[in-house]
């Protein structure tokens, strides 16, 4: 079976002019590590960062956990904004999306 053409992040070049701080930024700031409070998707982010992007089935490869775990995790993400995923045939293919990243780690960095 070929190998799924990769996600494509977002334009990540133009820059984040968004206050890190403030009653907005908190409530981002909750909902991102709200996304990033579970290990296994500390695991799947950490897997997409090593590999740019993967199929679901890659990542249950990885880790110790059922697909239908896996795919939860990733709806969390994704939901969250940390990921995207672009279909490719019958299969998404997952990366993370680097601008809400960065962002995340501003936020962080604001505290």
């Amino acid at each position: 079976m070929p190998e799924p053409a990769p996600a494509t992040p977002p334009d990540s070049t133009q820059p984040d002019l968004r206050p890190s701080e403030g009653e907005a930024a908190d409530a981002e700031l909750a909902a991102l590590a709200k996304a990033v409070g579970h290990p296994a998707r500390v695991a799947i982010l950490r897997l997409l960062a090593r590999k740019a992007a993967c199929v679901c089935g890659e990542i249950v490869d990885e880790l110790p956990l059922a697909q239908s775990t896996v795919s939860q995790h990733l709806k969390v993400l994704k939901t969250a904004g940390l990921i995207q995923g672009e279909v490719s045939g019958p299969r998404i293919c997952y990366c993370i999306d680097p601008r809400t990243l960065r962002r995340l780690k501003v936020l962080v960095a604001g505290l």
